[in-house]
This record gives structure tokens, C-alpha cells and sequence, in this order.
């Protein structure tokens, strides 16, 4: 042991304890071992807590041993005779005396703390400390069971593993009042389900209690506990999760739990679809989930499909949401199922894509014409019980009044391609297509209000009362994907993981050439969705590959091949036309001679959405088959986004400070992205007096350095563009970067969107 240490532990020399610090960490680090020691058995004399002189000299020691760890960075070779000394504290008193001031030995304690705190990542020191930090937890001492909590917490992301073990007492502890260890319980569920399914009841009655961040963890609980598909905890909480989605704030959360539920436990929902339908009129932003769990709940047999399809279709025909197509969706799987509900020509309803009003109304009268028809059947086989002298004859008289109840759904032309529709050739500066898309790949559907009048016309034509038999047209382009349906379709299902299909189109003219403005949203439009009242806008300058990407997009939802007719097609078309060059091959023909758009034009178009950084805001959603913002694709961290003052991301960038034209500077800031704002202090300390802070809704974009600017000295700048501004930082590595530009660019869309809503609730 170094020799000064020897002198001020060995003689308890207080004059010479402060003598410590001006050593180097790395003169002392191989005396810390020998030092906790000592500590441990001067603390452990009997008259420690009496002795002020001891109690100073520990504590100075600790000190300076803690930062020469921290600074050395060698806490592993010191670990266990840190946590020999922490578990000897356990052996005192550390509840506070009535001054509500630490004991000794709880201070001994709160400074190991520390110091195992900052190394909650490295697992041998995490195997000796969690043994010991969950005693901590019912000693008595509040601020030491807070700290105790929190490495606990930050232990259960590394390590969830070495917690497992003691899930009892962690269980015990909230129960006691330290809901901080909530956040916990998820991790460890998968290791230790059986004492956490034992005191499931209790938990779930301190819903009520709780701050909305442990609420929100309880409920990720749950939806851990309802992926292991137990029927006792199903039963438990489904009373639970219906008695809570009145609150707004986890309403969409518990959907996704009932969700899961649904896919493995329908018949458990039965009883519940009233109450999920009241929510749903109550919040239609939820019909989109609403409708996955009636789809579910509809598949399990013919009558509870009749009793979920009346909801499915009346919001169908409603046009206050935007959750038409995977209503559609399920409505089609339903029926599909049990074919016998809508008769053998309901295929004919789902391709009359172009109207929703349209589609409900049919399925609204094919579905009370099949349950008269079914009544009637349910009373004549009564009837023949009863009688047994009903004729053969009389049975043929109701086959043949079926036939005339039912609907010819044949006779409705459901893609427009009658012989007397005229080919669009309108004016296309205000053509715009308009995919409403969902949690499920969708229909296009054409806003009539942006239709040239000869287009509105024929589109205003086609009701559920049309009469012209649907006539295949067999032109090039119909007999061409014909050939190749089943590869294009192959294709789109593939392409679409990779490159996300807009929802609006429109052709502008520019300068040198036309490009094309692209508008994507949300499919899910969750709670704390980023996208559900603006759109990501992307310009392009190549129109003519997101065109193709559409038109494959379109032909992979319908069941037969597009023709030339079709209304999808004669928009893209239109589209196509805007940007074609003179003496280029038409839309029909440059499809047919590349059914797939060519590598390069992908890779190109892939190039693009990277650099404006479309995929650190949106993400293609394998559970949903759709693109989903990063709200709604990670749920669990919409809590830290959202809550005012939590920051997102913090830390030191670099500042490039521009004096004049040949001098050119970087200036080391702390930063901190919170709530609606980039603050950044004027030093290298959070501590530092603030900045003026960038406005997030100011921002209109967001972009790494542009590689020809690159150099040695640039490999991890990014540049934030507002109205009146530009800035350019620079983090310490790449991977640091890219959290910045992904945090900002999330953050940025968060603020825009919250000021979207406030815009259309002020209207």
C-alpha cells in the first residue's frame, strides 16, 4: 500500500488525508485494494459512529479512491474489495435519524454507489453488485433505495440476466412503494414469469398510483407477460387493459397488447367488442387497431363473423378517419373465410376500390339479404320439424326466392374498364394520386375533387346501382402482366420492404425539367405518431422510377392483371406523361419493355431517401407489412420523447465558429435536444450558462456534410438548416453522429407534427 496511505488509514491521520489528491491516480491505483480493506475494518470498530475524526478520514479516502478508479478505469481489478466494503455497511444502521441526515455507514454506502453506478455496462462488476444492491432495498434508507432502484434499472438493459434471481424481492419492493423498479419487471419476465404472475393482481392495482412513465412500464409488462401466451394471466388482464383504453395517454399501447392477445386468445375478446366499440367511435384515430382485433375475433367461427362484419363495414362507409383499406383488409379475410356469408361473387365488391362509400353500401345489402336468406332457412327447417309434410316443391320456391334476393355483384363494373369509358387524357398539372395507406399495403384511392371534369364525371358514374357487365380488355399491357402476374406481384411484396410507396404524387415543373413531389405518411398514426397530420415530403428529380414503383405497387393488390382502362393506371399514366420527353416510348410501352425498374434507378432512388434521411424517421414494420414512422415502430421510447424536460440525447459536439472567410474554427459546447428545442451552453459544461437554442419547428433540414466537402477533418459533421441559419457540428465519431441526426431528425418531425395538431385544433 502506498505509503501515504498507510500513514493517514494506519495512524487515521486527518491533517494528511487531503495529501491524497495530489498524488497521480495512477501512483496509487495498485494501494486501492489494500486501502477499501482497511477502510472496512476501521468502519467496522464499534465505535465508528461516534468517532467524527474516523468518519472524515473514511470518507476523504473514499473519495479519492473512487475518482482514481473512475480515472484509471480500473474498477474490475477493484471491484470486489469496493463491494466487500459496500456489503459490510449492510451489517449497521442506515435508516436516517430524525434530522432525516445519513447514517455513517449509509454515506459509506451512497459513495460505493457512485462509483458502481457509472459502470452499470460492465458485467463481472455487475455479478458481485447485484447480489448486494437488492439488500439495500428493504433497509430502510429511501435516497439508498432510489440509487439502489436506478442501477437496478440500468442493470436490467445490460444484464437482465444476473437480476433474474431475485425477482421476488424486486416484486416486494414495488409493492412497498418503489415503482421506479417497474421498468425492471419486463426484462427479467422471460427468466422468472412465476413470482411476478404471483403478484400480478397487486400490481396491476397500483396502476392508479403511479407517474405515467411506470405506468407505461407496467403496461410493456404486460405485453411481455401476453407474447408468452399463459390463459391465467390472459384472464387477468384483459378486464384490466379494456377498463384503461378510455386513457388517452396508453389507449394505443394496450391496443397493441390486445393485439397480441387477439392473435392466439379471440374468443377472450367476445365479450368485450361493445366496450372496444364505444372507444373506438370515442377515438377513431384507434379504428385501425379496433380493426385488427374484430378481424381476429371474426375468424373464429361463421356467427361471430356476422356479429364483427356490421362494425367493419359501418366504418368503412365513415369518412372522419383514415383506416378505409385495412378495414377492407379484414372485411375481405373475414368473408373469404366464411364464404358462404356474402355468396359466391363477393370477390366483385373489393375491386370496386374507388369508392369506400360504395363497397359499404354493397356489403351492407349482401349482408342483410344473406342473413334474411338465412332466417328464412332457420324457419322453414323449423317449420319442417313441426310439420314433417313439406314438399320438395316448396323447398325449390325458396332456392328460387334466394336467387332473386341476391345481389349480381357481376353486373358492377369494379375498375372502370366498361366499353364506355374514355381514356384520361386530362390536364395533368393538378393530377395527384392518392394512396391512403394503412397498417396493410392498400387500394389506391382517387379523391374525385382532384379528378379533371371528364374523369369526375365517369368516377361520379360508377355507384353500386351500375349496370354494365365488366368486359376484360385484352390489350398489350393486360396481356403482358397476365404473363407476368405472379413475378410482378413476387416483386412489389419484396421492393416494398426496402422502398416505402408514397401516398400523394405530384408532377411540378422546375427549371431544367419536371420532378416529382412525393408525400409519405404513417401507416399506423398511433398516439404519439410523427406523421399522422403532416407528410415527409421528398422532390425528386428522377419522376419516372417512383412511378414504375407505384404502378407494380398497384398491380400487386388486385387479384386479376390492370389494363390500360383502369383508373390507377390511366392516373400514373397521366403522371408519366407530364415527365415524358418528346419521342419517348409511352407509359404502356416503357412498362412493358421493363416490367422492373433497372438496378441502377433503385439503388438511385435508395441513394436519395438515405441522404434526406427518410429512414431515421420511418422504418418498414415486418409485424404491420408497412412503413411505419419511429414513433409507432418504437412505442417504448415515446415516453422519454414526449415528456417535457426529458432529454433525448445530450452531450459535447464540436461548433464550427466562423470569424471570417480564411479563419475557421471549432468550438467544444454541450448540447442537449429536449422537448421542442436544441439548447447548447456557451462552455464545455452542462452547467454553463445557456445559448440562444435552435427551434426544432424552425429547422427545415437536416444533412450530413455533402462528401465533396468532406476532408480528413470532417468525417462526422452534420449541418442543421433553419429559416435564417445554418449550423454545422461535429460529434466524435460516426456512430456518435448518426444518434445525433437520428434524434434530431425524430425530434424535428415530433415538433412539426405537434404543431400541425395545434394548427387544426385551433380551426
Amino acid at each position: 500500500m502506498h505509503q501515504l496511505f498507510r500513514l493517514v488509514l494506519g495512524q487515521k491521520d486527518l491533517s494528511r488525508a487531503g495529501d491524497l489528491f495530489s498524488l497521480d491516480d495512477s501512483e496509487i491505483e495498485g494501494s486501492l485494494t489494500e486501502a477499501l480493506e482497511q477502510i472496512k475494518i476501521i468502519s467496522s470498530s464499534s465505535d465508528y459512529q461516534t468517532n467524527n475524526n474516523d468518519q472524515a478520514v473514511v470518507e476523504i479516502c473514499i473519495t479519492r479512491i473512487t475518482t482514481a478508479i473512475r480515472e484509471t478505469e480500473s474498477i474490475e481489478k477493484h471491484a470486489k474489495a469496493l463491494v466487500g466494503l459496500w456489503d459490510s455497511c449492510l451489517e449497521h444502521n442506515l435508516r436516517p435519524s430524525g434530522k432525516d441526515e445519513d447514517t455513517p455507514h449509509a454515506k459509506i454506502a451512497s459513495d460505493i454507489m457512485s462509483c458502481i453506478l457509472q459502470n452499470y455496462n460492465r458485467p463481472p462488476v455487475m455479478a458481485l453488485a447485484i447480489p448486494i444492491a437488492v439488500k439495500f432495498l428493504h433497509r430502510g434508507n429511501k435516497e439508498l433505495c432510489r440509487n439502489m432502484s436506478n442501477y437496478l434499472s440500468l442493470a436490467a438493459i445490460t444484464k437482465a440476466d444476473l437480476l433474474a434471481d431475485h425477482t421476488e424481492v424486486i416484486v416486494k419492493s414495488i409493492l412497498q412503494g418503489n415503482a421506479m423498479l417497474l421498468r425492471v419487471l419486463p426484462a427479467v419476465y422471460d427468466k422468472q414469469p412465476q413470482p411476478i404472475n404471483r403478484h400480478l393482481t397487486e400490481l396491476l392495482a397500483l396502476m392508479s398510483q403511479l407517474e405515467q412513465p411506470e405506468q407505461y412500464h407496467l403496461l410493456r409488462l404486460l405485453h411481455v407477460a401476453a407474447k408468452r401466451k399463459q390463459p391465467e394471466v390472459v384472464q387477468k388482464c384483459i378486464p384490466f387493459l379494456i377498463g384503461h383504453l378510455k386513457d388517452s395517454t396508453h389507449n394505443d399501447v394496450i391496443l397493441s397488447i390486445l393485439i397480441e392477445i387477439a392473435g392466439y386468445e379471440p374468443v377472450a375478446l367476445n365479450s368485450f367488442l361493445p366496450m372496444l366499440k364505444e372507444i373506438a367511435e370515442r377515438f377513431p384515430y384507434l379504428i385501425g387497431q379496433m380493426a385488427r382485433i374484430y378481424g381476429a375475433v371474426g375468424h373464429v367461427d361463421e356467427e361471430r363473423a356476422r356479429s364483427c362484419l356490421p362494425f367493419l363495414v359501418s366504418q368503412l362507409a365513415s369518412m372522419e378517419h383514415s383506416f378505409h383499406h385495412i378495414l377492407l383488409l379484414e372485411i375481405k379475410s373475414i368473408t373469404d373465410t366464411f364464404s358462404s356469408i356474402l355468396g359466391p361473387q363477393s370477390r366483385d365488391i373489393f375491386r370496386m376500390s374507388n369508392s369506400f362509400t360504395a363497397i359499404a353500401k354493397l356489403l351492407t345489402r349482401q349482408l342483410e339479404t344473406t342473413k334474411a336468406r338465412s332466417d328464412r332457412s332457420k324457419s322453414l327447417a323449423l317449420h319442417t320439424a313441426l310439420t314433417n309434410d313439406l314438399s320438395s316443391e316448396d323447398g325449390e320456391v325458396v332456392e328460387s326466392g334466394d336467387t332473386r334476393a341476391s345481389i349480381s355483384l357481376s353486373e358492377i363494373d369494379p375498375l372502370g374498364q366498361g366499353h364506355d369509358r374514355s381514356p384520361f387524357k386530362g390536364d395533368t398539372d393538378g393530377s395527384q394520386l392518392i394512396n391512403s395507406s394503412v397498417s396493410h399495403p392498400s387500394i389506391i384511392h382517387i379523391e374525385s375533387e382532384n379528378l379533371p371534369e371528364t374523369v369526375k364525371e365517369n368516377y361520379q358514374e360508377e355507384t353500386p346501382d351500375t349496370t354494365s357487365r365488366p368486359v376484360e380488355y385484352h390489350d398489350k399491357l393486360y396481356l403482358h402482366l397476365k404473363e407476368n402476374l405472379s413475378k410482378v406481384k413476387a416483386y412489389a411484396v419484396e421492393m416494398g420492404k426496402k422502398i416505402p410507396v408514397p401516398d400523394q404524387c405530384t408532377i411540378e415543373d422546375s427549371v431544367r425539367s419536371c420532378v416529382a413531389k412525393l408525400f409519405f405518411t404513417c401507416s399506423l398514426k398511433g398516439h404519439y405518431c410523427l406523421y399522422s397530420k403532416s407528410s415527409f415530403i421528398l422532390i425528386s428529380q428522377e419522376p419516372q422510377p417512383w412511378i414504375q414503383i407505384m404502378f407494380l405497387f398497384q398491380q400487386s393488390l388486385f387479384p386479376e392483371p390492370l389494363s390500360i382502362q383502369s383508373r390507377s393506371v390511366q392516373f400514373l399514366r397521366a403522371l408519366w406523361e407530364k415527365t415524358q420527353a418528346e419521342g419517348a416510348h409511352s407509359f404502356e410501352t416503357a412498362m412493358m419493355e421493363s416490367t422492373f425498374p433497372q438496378q441502377k434507378d433503385l439503388d438511385q432512388v435508395q441513394l436519395h431517401l438515405e441522404e434526406v434521411r427518410f429512414f431515421d424517421v420511418f422504418g418498414f414494420s415486418e409485424a404491420a407489412g408497412a412503413w411505419q414512422c419511429f414513433m409507432c415502430n418504437n412505442p417504448e421510447k415515446a415516453t422519454v420523447v414526449n415528456q417535457d424536460g426529458q432529454p433525448l440525447i445530450e452531450g459535447k459536439l464540436k461548433e464550427k465558429q466562423v470569424r471570417w472567410k480564411f479563419i475557421k474554427r471549432w468550438k467544444t459546447r454541450y448540447f442537449t435536444l429536449a422537448g421542442n428545442q436544441l439548447l447548447f451552453q456557451k462552455g464545455k459544461s452542462k452547467d454553463d450558462p445557456d445559448d440562444s437554442p435552435i427551434e426544432l419547428s424552425k429547422v427545415q433540414s437536416v444533412k450530413v456534410v455533402a462528401k465533396k466537402r468532406r476532408d480528413r477533418s470532417l468525417p462526422r459533421a452534420f449541418e442543421i438548416f433553419t429559416d435564417n441559419k445554418s449550423y454545422v457540428f461535429k460529434a466524435k465519431d460516426e456512430k456518435n453522429a448518426e444518434e445525433w441526426l437520428q434524434c434530431i431528425n425524430v425530434a424535428v418531425a415530433q415538433a412539426k407534427e405537434r404543431e400541425s395538431r395545434e394548427v387544426t385544433t385551433y380551426l
